[in-house]
């Protein structure tokens, strides 16, 4: 069981910043990616960051070159920096936890309870 805690939601205006964090505690593998899902009102959950444990990192389209993604592997936590952040962003922001479970050769997928990040216009 791996358990996951984000932070640093809230209220910003248009342009501004935000910083998200995500620990995770647990059950933690040494293979594994974390990630982060947003969901915006009557939306459906989308992947939009996630970074493995050897640093790689993917984006998607809708927040290239404005939100980036980072991690220390000792803490077992996530980062997101979100610049420019626009009224589309509003959403509820999920962390993500993919572990490698080499005992099965599967991967485990956890998610933390959410953090809401509102842009006013």
């Amino acid at each position: 069981q791996v358990q996951l805690v984000e932070s640093g939601g809230g209220l910003v205006q248009a342009g501004g910043s935000l910083r998200l964090s995500c620990a995770a505690s647990g059950s933690t593998f040494s293979i594994n990616t974390m990630g982060w899902d947003r969901q915006a009102p009557g939306k459906q959950r989308d992947w939009f960051a996630d970074i493995s444990s050897d640093g790689m990192t993917k984006y998607a389209d809708s927040v290239k070159g404005r939100f980036t993604i980072s991690r220390d592997n000792a803490k077992n936590t996530v980062y997101l920096q979100m610049n420019s952040l626009k009224p589309e962003d509003t959403a509820d922001y999920y962390c993500k936890f993919l572990g490698y479970d080499a005992s099965y050769n599967t991967w485990r997928a956890y998610w933390g309870q959410g953090t809401q990040v509102t842009v006013s216009s």
